[in-house]
């Protein structure tokens, strides 16, 4: 099991927002079509899939919205900011 991240120390990356809660980050991505946004998509299941850490996500038409959080943890872990930090390094928006 991943260790938590103590809430004093939470700082999401980039564009990431800590929710209300503060068991998550997420972010909401806006492309200009929904390909875009499925391709998009898809890069990310292939990093998710090589970390095994997988994030909740929705997609409509040309929006993505994105939350992760470490459910064996009950949490935010290294894991969650590293996933983040990966979706940040290639989103062309």
């Amino acid at each position: 099991m991943s260790k938590l991240i103590p809430e004093s120390e939470l700082l999401p990356p980039g564009q990431w927002s800590l929710t209300e809660d503060k068991k998550s980050i997420h972010q909401s991505f806006k492309f200009k079509t929904f390909a875009e946004a499925f391709s998009f998509m898809t890069r990310v299941a292939l990093i998710a899939d090589k970390m095994d850490h997988h994030p909740e996500w929705s997609n409509v038409y040309n929006k993505v919205e994105i939350t992760l959080s470490s459910h064996d943890a009950g949490g935010i872990t290294e894991k969650d900011i590293k996933l983040a930090k990966e979706i940040d390094a290639f989103n062309w928006r």
